[in-house]
């Protein structure tokens, strides 16, 4: 009797929470359709509702994405490395790893301030895509190195020491046992950590704090905007014009996240096929 009762109330909690984001979907859906074009994705903003778009954010988007995934998939990956194969179990890579999953649940807010006083100020980056994309690998960067460290633990003992009893050296075994038995869940790590540097808007907006640009960026140093900040803009504007085309944006979103997962997805499922 307990355990049905267990069971009827974990599945009407997800019945709850699904239902929930069905209805969240279906009104953004409802509300936004109507101003998805093509001139909606090429237009710049404008103070005119149906003369808005999003192509200044959506470039922006896609360059700090591009930007952070350059910095953080080198370093996170390589810092994964060597803490679960060349570090052992000192002291010091004890410290490391325990503060590595401290950081991974700092508020995103710190980061972007840490990133405005630092590499804005600091170095003297400015408000520029560079100092977005590094305060973004600062803040998905304790993710990746997680994910990267459980995918690399899901490595066989047996095929490393197979590669160690013929001879091969720690780097070697690293580069072509430990890396391409793990990519799968690697990638996957890493792209859902590029997920969520997309869906972030405290720190870009400390960082850019733009939301009004006529112009796509050309450079890393260019300043820029991306589309959370651009959707939280329109959906505070009093009319319903703007809440409207805000939906639009929630729509374009949405459809570069789910792709993003479910290009993780499958690499997760055809790592695994392949393995098997």
């Amino acid at each position: 009797m307990k355990e049905r009762l267990f069971y009827l109330l974990f599945l009407s909690s997800i019945l709850i929470a699904l239902t929930c984001l069905l209805i969240l979907l279906i009104d953004v859906v409802l509300d936004g359709y109507s101003y998805l074009s093509w001139d909606f994705l090429t237009n710049y903003a404008s103070r005119k509702a149906e003369n808005s778009g999003i192509l200044a954010p959506l470039a922006g988007t896609l360059w700090l994405v591009i930007l952070t995934a350059f910095c953080t998939i080198p370093l996170g990956v390589s810092t994964a490395l060597y803490l679960e194969e060349f570090a052992g179990t000192n002291i010091l890579s004890k410290i490391i790893k325990i503060n590595i999953s401290n950081l991974a649940g700092v508020p995103s807010i710190i980061y972007g301030l840490l990133g405005l006083a630092f590499f804005t100020y600091f170095i003297g980056l400015g408000k520029s895509i560079i100092a977005g994309a590094l305060t973004m690998t600062l803040l998905v960067l304790p993710i990746v190195i997680i994910s990267a460290q459980e995918a690399i633990r899901t490595v066989q003992p047996s095929l490393k020491e197979a590669a160690y009893a013929l001879g091969a050296t720690k780097w070697e075994v690293s580069k072509k046992i430990i890396l391409p038995h793990s990519i799968g869940g690697i990638m996957s790590g890493i792209i859902l950590a590029m997920s969520r540097a997309v869906g972030e808007t405290a720190p870009i907006l400390i960082i850019s704090s733009l939301v009004f640009i006529t112009t796509v960026p050309s450079s890393p140093l260019d300043r820029f905007t991306v589309l959370p900040l651009q959707i939280y803009t329109w959906a505070s504007f009093p009319k319903d014009e703007f809440r409207a085309i805000a939906s639009a944006g929630i729509i374009v979103l949405l459809i570069i996240l789910i792709t993003m997962n479910s290009l993780a997805i499958y690499i997760r499922w055809k790592n695994q096929t392949d393995n098997y």
